[in-house]
């Protein structure tokens, strides 16, 4: 029994494979959901974070002033996983605390705040 020790069957499959194989590919599995706003210049993108600090809420604010197509449903980006985003997004996202407003963070397309409202590691 021994030889088995370490191996698990290969989903639809009688083929054993050993579970590090596993456990790698579910700890590739991370997702996050999160919400941002892009905007041209840093000073307006600090101005919105601190306009958001002082309670005016995540979503009106992207519906009024985030330049991205999703600014019109609250700069809600939906799910996605690491490597989906720009490096600099990916950074934020995936290591930032949730639901706090992160930012500035510059990418090529501009300035946003970003605000992760999920992840699973």
């Amino acid at each position: 029994m021994d030889q088995y020790r370490g191996l698990v069957h290969e989903p639809g499959s009688s083929r054993l494979i050993p579970m590090f194989i596993i456990c790698y590919g579910a700890q590739r599995m991370s997702k996050a959901t999160a919400r941002h706003i892009l905007v041209d210049t840093e000073e307006q993108c600090q101005s919105l974070k601190d306009e958001i600090v002082g309670g005016a809420d995540f979503a009106d604010v992207a519906k009024q002033h985030s330049s991205c197509p999703s600014g019109q449903k609250g700069g809600d980006l939906g799910e996605f996983g690491p490597g989906m985003m720009v490096k600099e997004f990916d950074e934020v996202v995936f290591s930032a605390d949730i639901n706090s407003v992160q930012g500035p963070v510059k990418t090529q397309f501009g300035y946003h705040l970003l605000e992760v409202t999920s992840r699973t590691d």
